[in-house]
């Protein structure tokens, strides 16, 4: 099969090739259609871009370890799931390494942290979007964006393992930045209504 039609793949059919050939290049697919916002995810409950890139790694080979001991009927809501879970035990061993007492200074902390936690809800809505915008993009401006921005790849390496031109890839990269912009613009907008 080539790229584009593995992409036309949906989760579960993916999901079924895996359980059929234990090929992990299926789950790789599957993973990188939701990496950017498992990453917008973790940057949430994490803070910090370089622990959430290092979670979303360990995300990854956690869904590998894991994924045949689970029936799973929507990967996406699964996955989500994981990758919660794996960021509250982050903060919580965090939390006991810093453990101290309520001062009144950090009582003031508290009711940010509530106010933060509104700010996740709006972030919640803005990642439901990024991923319905994501995959309305055509596959080619789809790939290449993740692979630009998530995985750090240069033009030329995405050009090498895409088969695209130099040309073409700047192209997609640009033009799937665009897409997404104005996708969720008009998200926005609905959304407001």
């Amino acid at each position: 099969m080539n790229n584009s039609e593995i992409q036309q793949l949906t989760d579960q059919e993916l999901l079924q090739r895996f359980k059929a050939d234990n090929n992990s290049e299926w789950i790789g697919v599957l993973f990188d259609r939701y990496a950017v916002l498992l990453l917008g995810m973790c940057m949430k409950y994490l803070k910090n871009e370089e622990d959430a890139r290092d979670a979303v790694q360990q995300i990854f080979l956690k869904v590998l370890s894991d994924i045949n001991r689970h029936e799973i009927q929507f990967f996406r809501a699964w996955i989500y799931q994981v990758a919660k879970n794996y960021c509250l035990m982050q903060l919580r061993q965090q939390h006991m390494k810093y453990k101290e007492e309520i001062t009144d200074k950090n009582a003031g902390a508290l009711e940010a942290e509530q106010e933060d936690q509104q700010l996740h809800q709006q972030k919640d809505l803005l990642l439901e979007n990024m991923e319905q915008a994501m995959n309305l993009l055509n596959p080619e401006q789809r790939t290449c964006v993740q692979l630009f921005y998530l995985q750090k790849k240069s033009y030329q390496e995405i050009a090498d393992q895409t088969g695209y031109s130099l040309l073409q890839v700047k192209s997609y990269i640009q033009n799937g930045k665009r897409n997404l912009k104005l996708l969720l613009e008009k998200q926005q907008r609905a959304n407001k209504r």
